[in-house]
């Protein structure tokens, strides 16, 4: 699953390999991937998924936890736990039986945090927030201390504890760390520890009333787990001090290594969560698994495979600086899965009737088309062929350009599979729309027959009538008009795509798509890869567009 290549030039790798080589940790690799319960994973969790149990998977006898950082009761909800676990599945990675949460260790948590009060290292502080954000000072000044920070220990103990009764008002007090208010690091400025919550959480119920804060609760969780390699976006390396101090000052067996990479950011999107919810609350997607949306729901909605994300994921690496990969990037890895795995069909997307006058009324013959060219164990299908087809619309003009090799008055094409026609007529409407076309068919010319026939320039797919399906198909584009949607710090919402999604009514399907799944993928010849959505029904099939055939990643890269 892992590229040597990528593994021998990716940093974080070259720490572990050194690690182990040096015999720190005992030349142990455990990782973890630590999640918020929050909101659905995107994009960007998938590349820490694949780094975090990718590096485990390396290692002989590496580990990797899945670990579950439920800390804010008031954001949470078990339908994200189960969310959260499914996508990491569907990736294709297994935390076994190493499933943890957070709140696992509430109670352990609790005994350090009165260590520090007992070793005068942590505090209870009677400020208000507004208070204590003043009192921090800035980044050119230094904070003041808080005229809470000398009460003594008795004190902070008996307040730490009647905060955890439950005896005191939310905002009331928090417990802080103490550590330098003159600190350069404003991370150091004495942080919170602790805060109080009068929140039900989703998994101790109404047991707690104070929570710890992520730069407590995360590093003594990674010290708790045996985690050698806390690995971890660049947000966190001023933390980085914090994190230590905790671990050194709890005076914790297994002081875990925390080493920070740069996030995914991605052209045409929005990864963080807080701002997709507000999209979805909004009504400008219809939910978390919408396929314009950057979730790994709403991909492997669209159709995205699993093992095309690994190998954008690995392909991009691991960098110390935040960059922004083009998404055309991500769809040519989606497109190359594809094209050696999806099975062909033919669709017609905005039909256009064809008759063929002298093809013999009521006749069907069967005509073999090849499922995969990639893959010669995909076999083939037959398709039947009558005297009423349907064609793209597009692929007929009544007046046509020069090097216009498509169907057009007097001119040939060949059918896919099947014969070359020749447009003799055109009916029209009142209107003076086409909306059928008159060819005479060639009986010398099917294809795979063995006669020499005649070659043409052109050839376009097709569905036989009284065969055909009928389906939606749902074209996306990009969410966003504008490559960088928060370009100088706009409101990402003023540049959302207008046209980001096409539903295209009255399809016509060959019968070869009866009874679909929803989840398969396939090519439509010549229109791009496709995948029944969730939508779908045996009455009413509903295709969305993975990507189209172009691949214009690697054309940049030819040129």
């Amino acid at each position: 699953m892992s590229n040597p290549q990528q593994a021998s030039t990716d940093f974080i790798r070259a720490i572990v390999a050194q690690d182990r080589e040096s015999g720190k940790f005992d030349g142990a690799v455990h990782t973890r991937f630590p999640p918020e319960p929050n909101g659905y994973l995107h994009i960007g969790h998938a590349k820490s998924i694949c780094l975090n149990f990718g590096i485990a998977q390396e290692s002989s006898g590496g580990l990797c936890n899945l670990r579950f950082d439920d800390t804010n009761p008031a954001k949470e909800d078990v339908e994200y736990v189960e969310s959260i676990q499914e996508d990491v599945r569907w990736l294709g990675f297994d935390w076994q039986d190493r499933r943890f949460f957070a709140s696992d260790y509430f109670e352990k948590l609790y005994e350090y945090a009165a260590l520090l009060i007992r070793k005068g290292k942590a505090y209870v502080d009677s400020l208000t927030a507004d208070e204590i954000r003043y009192y921090r000072g800035t980044l050119t000044e230094p904070g003041k201390e808080s005229p809470y920070r000398t009460r003594s220990v008795e004190e902070n103990l008996d307040l730490f504890s009647r905060m955890r009764a439950g005896d005191c008002e939310e905002g009331a007090h928090v417990l802080r760390a103490k550590i330098d208010m003159a600190s350069p690091n404003i991370n150091m400025r004495d942080p919170t520890l602790y805060r109080i919550r009068r929140v039900p959480h989703h998994r101790t119920g109404t047991a707690w009333n104070i929570y710890p804060t992520y730069d407590f609760a995360h590093p003594l969780s990674d010290s708790i787990e045996g985690i050698t390699h806390s690995l971890c976006t660049l947000e966190f390396e001023d933390h980085r001090p914090l994190y230590d101090w905790v671990l050194d000052e709890c005076e914790v067996t297994c002081h875990s290594r925390q080493i920070e990479f740069a996030r995914l950011n991605l052209t045409h999107t929005v990864m963080s969560k807080r701002k997709l919810l507000e999209l979805i609350e909004e009504s400008h997607v219809s939910g978390w698994d919408d396929p314009r949306l950057p979730t790994l729901m709403g991909l492997r909605r669209r159709g995205y495979p699993p093992e095309a994300i690994r190998r954008f994921c690995e392909h991009v690496g691991v960098a110390k600086r935040d960059s922004v990969v083009e998404v055309n990037l991500l769809e040519h890895f989606v497109r190359e899965n594809l094209n050696a795995s999806a099975q062909r069909v033919m669709v017609v997307l905005r039909p256009l009737r064809v008759v063929l006058t002298n093809y013999p009324e009521g006749q069907v013959e069967d005509v073999q088309a090849v499922n995969n060219p990639e893959d010669s164990e995909m076999g083939s299908r037959t398709v039947p062929f009558s005297r009423v087809l349907y064609i793209e619309r597009e692929d007929f003009r009544e007046d046509p350009p020069k090097k216009y090799f498509r169907l057009a008055p007097g001119q040939e094409v060949r059918l896919r599979y099947a014969y070359i026609i020749r447009c003799e007529d055109v009916i029209k409407n009142e209107q003076g729309e086409v909306v059928e076309v008159r060819c005479a068919y060639d009986p010398e010319t099917k294809s795979g027959s063995g006669q020499p026939g005649r070659k043409v320039k052109g050839t376009i797919h097709w569905v036989s009538e009284p065969h055909a399906l009928e389906a939606e198909v749902r074209l996306f584009d990009h969410l966003f008009s504008d490559p960088n949607p928060e370009k100088d710090g706009r409101d990402y919402r003023t540049v959302l795509n207008p046209n980001s999604v096409e539903r295209l009514q009255g399809c016509r399907v060959e019968p070869a798509l009866q009874g679909a799944a929803a989840g398969q993928r396939f090519q439509f010849e010549r229109q791009g890869y496709f995948c029944v959505d969730s939508d779908s029904t045996a009455q009413r099939l509903v295709f969305n567009r993975t990507v189209a055939l172009r691949d214009s990643w690697a054309k940049l890269e030819k040129k």
